[in-house]
């Protein structure tokens, strides 16, 4: 693991790396690299150490609300202007009174992302829109769906898949409403303690940030020079862009359950798991799943991917179809996450499969 973590640590651009390995809940070892700050500064990451998870933030807010349905609270193809009225009045989405939950859940709503003014050419996520380096402004979530309101929608509700934010930002709000409960508390009673992930919790506001000694990421300014984001404002992070902080251990434990159909019934959980074609293709801030394995790997398990990235740091958790194994990696960075070339199938094939 060790051995991993140092090599992963020499990708250009990472400036620290932090991860663990779990077969059945049980801890195949910790590992870090690289350094805390910039320039190799600060000693080296707790291997144990939390971090921004990201946008694995968004499996964790359906699980929620699917938990929700399960209960008979909503429905999947309830609408989004009955749930949230607001957004209806105030005109900040449209097409609300067409636009389900299960769409919102799936990326298939059509409603365009409030993070990226502009989506990459292959749907995912473009550059962010907003001042990275505001730390201290207190926005809430019905602000970030307004800056939304005048981009060009993605598509026909329910027509194809789009990557945005949005859609979280609106389903974490929908949790308050129908629990009457704020998102960080719902987080966890139903999944955080239920699944002893202790040293979870969710950012809200600045200055929430990662507790404990833990790395820091940076992000070029308008000079390309880089500056420290670890103060990153919680207030952008939230539902939509992931403002879950978490451990290896504990993203660990909460995809293990998924996988294992332990949160949510078969059919509730294809609404999260069975992904539109199109989401195959996503990169970067990504709630999705998709295959990482190497046909010509030696490893008799098929390892799927979930993850997330925003300025400063790339979180992901690689996992096997019988939620037996994972691997949770958190990567902070010197450049933008998207300048990163992160090849791990090496570094899955080392710790599950040292033979190969």
């Amino acid at each position: 693991m060790q051995k991993a973590m140092e090599e992963l640590a020499r990708i250009p651009g990472v400036v620290g790396v932090v991860g663990g390995a779990y077969v059945d809940g049980k801890s195949l070892g910790l590992g870090s690299a690289g350094s805390r700050l910039l320039g190799g500064e600060g000693g080296r990451i707790p291997a144990n150490a939390r971090f921004r998870v990201w946008s694995q933030t968004k499996q964790m807010v359906a699980t929620v609300v699917l938990k929700l349905v399960e209960e008979g609270e909503l429905g999947v193809d309830d609408k989004l202007g009955d749930l949230l009225p607001e957004v209806v009045k105030k005109d900040l989405v449209m097409r609300a009174d067409q636009i389900t939950v299960r769409q919102m859940i799936r990326h298939t709503s059509g409603i365009p992302d409030w993070y990226a003014e502009k989506p990459n050419p292959d749907g995912s996520e473009g550059e962010p829109s907003f001042d990275v380096f505001d730390f201290t402004t207190h926005y809430r979530p019905l602000d970030l769906v307004r800056w939304s309101r005048d981009r060009p929608r993605t598509g026909e509700p329910g027509e194809k898949w789009a990557y945005s934010n949005t859609n979280y930002t609106l389903l974490g709000m929908i949790i308050e409403r129908v629990t009457g409960h704020d998102l960080a508390s719902e987080l966890r009673t139903r999944l955080f303690e239920p699944l002893g992930m202790t040293r979870s919790y969710l950012m809200v506001k600045p200055p929430d940030g990662v507790k404990g000694p833990h790395g820091h990421g940076y992000y070029p300014d308008a000079d390309g020079r880089p500056r420290d984001v670890d103060r990153y404002n919680a207030g952008l992070a939230g539902a939509g862009a992931g403002g879950v902080v978490s451990t290896a251990h504990d993203v660990s434990a909460f995809n293990r359950a998924l996988a294992q159909g332990k949160l949510l019934s078969l059919e509730l959980q294809r609404i999260l798991t069975d992904r539109p074609t199109a989401a195959a293709h996503l990169r970067g801030n990504s709630n999705s799943t998709g295959s990482n394995s190497d046909s010509n790997s030696s490893c008799s398990d098929d390892f799927s991917i979930t993850g997330g990235l925003a300025p400063g740091s790339v979180a992901m958790t690689f996992y096997s179809a019988d939620g037996r194994r994972q691997l949770a990696l958190s990567f902070t960075l010197s450049v933008k996450p998207g300048a990163v070339q992160l090849d791990l199938g090496k570094a899955v094939e080392s710790i599950f499969c040292p033979s190969s």
